[in-house]
């Protein structure tokens, strides 16, 4: 008698999550046991940081300064608009710089390594790395994890000072505040705990990111048609992670502060 569909979606879902507890376990394995890949981990953190770095400052510079000409009419109703670079700096390094930097990996750089994990399987590449005692596991997936893990919070550093760019611009055009007085306010309410808990986002965000992209690119069946599953479904999964891990952190934060 076939299972209802129910039990079955259970049953999967359960084999799904003990299969990438293997998956992550078989990570750290490998991780500190040679050869090291140093070269293609190189590789790797270029083509992170190649893929994204136009599209976030952009979108960092932007976020700015379009935070700051928002939030600029409410101050403005207390008189407050002196604020503007302390608000703008707390919502910059606590939330908005960690966030949007691995949204944007997540939809370049998660959806390219699915899909070239993915091609790599389903026309045997992986299969032949094997035969040729390679193992294809370090080569591919742990300098692909450790590449996210090590540039998403480098690029939302870099994310942070875009923004705030874009911010002291605004600014500048319509208080016409020096950049000394921008700084100075905009550092003064800033803490070790809102850089520690931002760098602790944005690195888990990455080896989220490296983790679900090469698990879906690495077990890909289907042919051709599971390249565009996994690249789809790296990109998925890993937002709606990132959504959950920012809600627990924010938590765990908030407790500590």
């Amino acid at each position: 008698m076939d299972k209802p569909v129910i039990t079955k979606g259970i049953d999967h879902f359960f084999i799904d999550v003990y299969n990438i507890f293997r998956f992550i376990s078989r990570f750290f394995r490998q991780l500190f046991h040679p050869p090291f890949e140093f070269r293609e981990f190189m590789r790797q953190c270029y083509f992170v940081g190649n893929k994204s770095l136009s599209l976030i400052t952009l979108t960092g510079f932007i976020t700015g300064l379009v935070f700051t000409k928002q939030s600029r009419p409410s101050l403005a109703e207390f008189g407050a608009t002196s604020w503007l670079p302390s608000l703008i700096s707390i919502a910059i390094i606590r939330a908005l710089a960690p966030l949007v930097t691995s949204l944007i990996c997540a939809g370049k750089v998660g959806s390219g390594i699915g899909a070239e994990l993915a091609s790599m399987r389903v026309t045997e590449q992986i299969d032949a790395m094997e035969v040729s005692a390679i193992n294809p596991f370090k080569y591919l997936v742990v300098t692909r994890i450790m590449a996210t893990t090590v540039c998403v919070p480098l690029l939302m550093a870099y994310t942070g000072l875009v923004g705030m760019a874009g911010a002291y611009l605004d600014i500048h055009l319509n208080e016409q505040t020096s950049l000394a007085t921008f700084t100075q306010n905009a550092v003064t309410n800033i803490s070790f705990l809102d850089l520690a808990s931002s760098l602790l986002k944005a690195t888990m965000y990455g080896f989220t990111i490296g983790v679900v992209s090469c698990y879906q690119g690495y077990n890909a069946t289907q042919g051709t048609q599971g390249v565009g599953k996994a690249a789809n479904v790296s990109v998925v999964i890993s937002m709606f992670l990132i959504f959950i891990e920012e809600v627990v952190i924010v938590q765990l934060i908030n407790a500590i502060r």
